[in-house]
């Protein structure tokens, strides 16, 4: 089941949609990627979600990848006694550690790093927003604040602190747990909320030891600050403009995901574009003109997927939400001007490392090629000749079903597990019959083809060559 477009989507899957019969569902209608969100269920509602996930690759006939998205350090107010409050500009409010039900005077904040971080003057920001509060004094375990902007709030809100790096660990021991419960059940990427340094996600690294792939989310504006040491140690990077719209100026949201997209693309990294993306169809069977126009941009930007969260996971129409990006990826990518838009936001092309696949992207349009073909062990040569971002189909063979799932997340890259070769001829041959067996390539056409010698050594590719597929 071949997709007629480059971009990937990825589809969150939850009480709407875990069903294994609905899992299939939006396979077929063009999910790649699912995320199973370790913020809700219990181990074994994630465990029966992931076994769905397998049995609908199995029916669709292509590599599917999970990613478990752990939990992070979220901040919550505590609960009120009434289950909410009616807050009101000008009032004072007091936050505090006391365990107590709140009120509309207190409310308890059970995160001691929130009070370490306060700075008279700062803005604290509840519920995604609604209700912001400035800091009139402050101590060890409380602050009194003025409400600058009011609205009713509820128990267990979240709480955001804009320009101010909380001292508190990316992994919690629950995100401990998860990790291992994913790695245990397989999962093939797995990502890292709220990560605002490169130590948050060098300690996701040692904890997965190369069991699967780690993610950084950037939502908070510490990582845009550190975003160069915080992209050398992940593997690939989702833009989540949730909490990132919250703690940013809604003007600055757009550059920020510009910047993170090239940013990205620079360093042939996998990028998601995450967050409210069609999220009118959580209700409705159609989205906003406006949420189209935010799919195609990230589209046009050269994002390697885009997410759906509530609209799939809780949604009334997620089977036609996915069906809708589907259809709105296809159409961008007939553009006439969508290959010259794409690569004028990543102009600089680096040669060093990846000379060979740069020389074949440029081989590839000379030479009339149908198909690109890349033998790979670890994914590696397949995401640098995504990096490139041929229109030419991609390829990419690989021994490891491991690796072929990994690599649903990527760019146009299409993938299938083939037996280990060691011999060139065999590879090319192997290459020739994959291609039209997967109608990549019709007959009497050329593909080009990346290995590396020795054979099943990972490394970057040291082979280029032509091939033709058999006439009729």
């Amino acid at each position: 089941m071949i997709r007629a477009r480059r971009a990937r989507i990825v589809a969150t899957l939850g009480p709407a949609s875990r069903d294994p019969a609905k899992v299939v569902q939006l396979a077929r209608a063009g999910a790649d990627v699912f995320r199973v969100n370790f913020s809700h269920g219990t181990h074994e509602d994630h465990g029966k979600t992931i076994a769905a996930v397998r049995a609908a690759e199995a029916k669709v006939g292509r590599h599917l990848a999970v990613l478990a998205d752990l939990q992070g350090p979220k901040l919550r107010l505590g609960a009120f006694a009434g289950g909410a409050v009616a807050l009101k500009a000008g009032q004072r409010f007091r936050l505090d550690m006391s365990k107590e039900p709140g009120d509309a005077n207190r409310v308890g904040v059970p995160h001691k790093e929130v009070f370490a971080a306060l700075k008279e003057g700062a803005l604290i920001l509840l519920d995604d927003g609604k209700v912001k509060l400035k800091v009139l004094e402050h101590g060890r375990d409380f602050a009194e604040t003025r409400v600058v902007a009011g609205h009713g709030l509820s128990n267990n809100k979240g709480l955001n602190l804009p320009g101010l790096a909380i001292p508190i660990p990316a992994l919690t021991a629950k995100d401990r747990e998860d990790v291992v419960f994913a790695l245990d059940q397989g999962v093939d990427w797995v990502a890292l909320s709220f990560v605002q340094r490169a130590s948050d996600m060098a300690e996701l690294r040692r904890l997965t030891d190369g069991r699967a792939g780690v993610l950084a989310k950037i939502e908070k504006p510490a990582a845009l600050e550190a975003l160069d040491e915080i992209l050398d140690l992940c593997e690939a990077v989702m833009i989540a403009r949730g909490d990132l719209g919250v703690e940013l100026a809604p003007e600055e949201v757009p550059v920020a995901q510009k910047e993170l997209i090239r940013a990205a693309r620079r360093r042939g990294l996998p990028v998601i574009v995450a967050t409210q993306m069609l999220e009118s169809m959580t209700a409705s069977p159609t989205p906003t003109r406006a949420e189209a126009s935010d799919v195609a941009g990230a589209v046009y930007e050269g994002a390697d997927a885009l997410m759906l969260s509530a609209e799939t996971a809780a949604g009334m129409f997620p089977q036609e939400a996915v069906e809708m990006m589907d259809k709105i990826i296809a159409r961008v990518e007939r553009d006439p001007r969508w290959p010259e838009l794409m690569a004028a936001e990543f102009p600089v092309r680096d040669v060093d490392a990846d000379a060979l696949v740069a020389a074949a992207r440029r081989a590839a349009e000379a030479a009339s090629i149908s198909c690109l073909v890349a033998f790979t062990t670890t994914g590696q040569t397949a995401l640098r000749l995504a990096r490139e971002r041929p229109l030419q189909p991609s390829l990419a063979l690989t021994p490891h079903v491991g690796t072929a799932r990994r690599l649903a997340l990527v760019w146009g890259v299409e993938s299938k597990v083939v037996p280990q070769i060691d011999d060139p001829e065999a590879l090319a041959r192997a290459a020739v019959e994959q291609a039209v067996a997967m109608k990549l390539a019709p007959p009497g056409r050329r593909i080009l083809i990346l290995a590396g010698l020795p054979m099943g050594s990972p490394g970057a590719a040291n082979i280029m060559r032509i091939a033709h597929t058999p006439r009729r």
